[in-house]
């Protein structure tokens, strides 16, 4: 269980119902007011080396950009939610965009607002929409500390319309597996090889961890896929990602084998992650290889088409071999 070092607050979220539990649940933990979740100058000021510390703060504001924006892998809707940021280090999250400002967690207490524009754009849409709540943080680990993934579905499964869907590292999903979802809620669970996991996404669930949860998560009726992602071309990539891809095929039950969904990320990389891992992770493995990477924008880096294009072929080979009768939605 999350216990926050610090609690970061903007004064306007005790007057909100989430704000008030969190303030009891953590009446012990010291708190400092601040006037922007999105601009913390005490956390700016810090350096790389403190990063894991960093994210040992809690940051509760209230969230002000409701945009959504269009997705056309699995879900119509990438959707701001009721988070951001993890309490987790993977070496390689998108979300370590700028240095301090945002890779730690920040809890947004206006649910209500959000969940209601969810349920608002679903209803006067033509078609049935599938919104992304969880692109911006990992709503299975939020769920530990807010509990709002449980308010979530209890609220959207009594609605008329729309799916809901979201990605997970974790394992802890005991709170949502008796709730009556009706069949509204795809949980997309991430994998990786056992070896990558304990090397690179530290503070996460183990793999046996993730698939355990992955057959509860089937046997209690949700809509399950998995994400092979994001794929890390290290020296023997090709036996750990066969390993793994052979682990999921002999522990997964028939039941989720019968129509899960696969998703297949390669990473992408960046100059402030280099920066931020060689000072907060100085014994950890190098991600990045300039052999087989290239830029792409600012900054940036992914692996070579010609290595992306070998990847692809693998993984289609492989996964035809292993899960013939299951979708692979992408492969990017």
């Amino acid at each position: 269980m999350f216990k926050p070092k610090a609690i970061f607050y903007e004064k306007d979220t005790i007057n909100y119902q989430l704000g008030k539990e969190l303030f009891k649940k953590h009446e012990d933990v010291p708190k400092i007011e601040i006037d922007n979740h999105n601009n913390i100058e005490e956390m700016r000021k810090k350096s790389n080396k403190e990063f894991v510390q960093m994210k040992r703060n809690l940051i509760i504001g209230i969230r002000k950009t409701h945009k959504f924006v269009e997705n056309h892998k699995t879900s119509d809707y990438l959707v701001p939610y009721t988070s951001s940021g993890c309490t987790a280090s993977c070496m390689y999250c998108y979300l370590v965009c700028n240095y301090n400002k945002c890779a730690y967690l920040r809890l947004f207490v206006n649910r209500e607002k959000m969940l209601e524009k969810i349920i608002k754009t679903s209803e006067q849409s033509e078609k049935e929409l599938t919104f992304e709540i969880g692109s911006n943080s990992d709503l299975i680990l939020e769920n530990t500390i807010t509990n709002n993934l449980v308010w979530t579905i209890e609220n959207f499964s009594k609605t008329k319309k729309g799916f809901l869907t979201f990605p997970t590292k974790f394992d802890m999903v005991d709170e949502i597996l008796p709730l009556s979802h009706n069949g509204k809620i795809t949980v997309r669970m991430s994998v990786n090889p056992e070896d990558i996991i304990k090397k690179v996404e530290f503070g996460t669930s183990r793999l046996n961890g993730r698939i355990e949860a992955i057959n509860k998560l089937k046997e209690a009726g949700y809509k399950i896929g998995i994400l092979i992602a994001p794929v890390i071309f290290v020296e023997n990539w090709r036996e750990q990602y066969e390993s793994l891809i052979k682990i999921l095929n002999e522990k997964l039950t028939d039941k989720v084998k019968k129509d899960v969904f696969f998703e297949i990320i390669f990473m992408t990389y960046s100059f402030v992650h280099i920066k931020i891992n060689e000072e907060a992770f100085p014994n950890s493995i190098s991600l990045y290889n300039k052999d087989i990477m290239t830029g792409r924008g600012k900054g940036k880096y992914w692996y070579k088409e010609e290595i992306r294009k070998e990847g692809e072929k693998f993984f289609i080979e492989k996964m035809n071999k292993y899960f013939p009768n299951n979708e692979i939605k992408y492969i990017v």
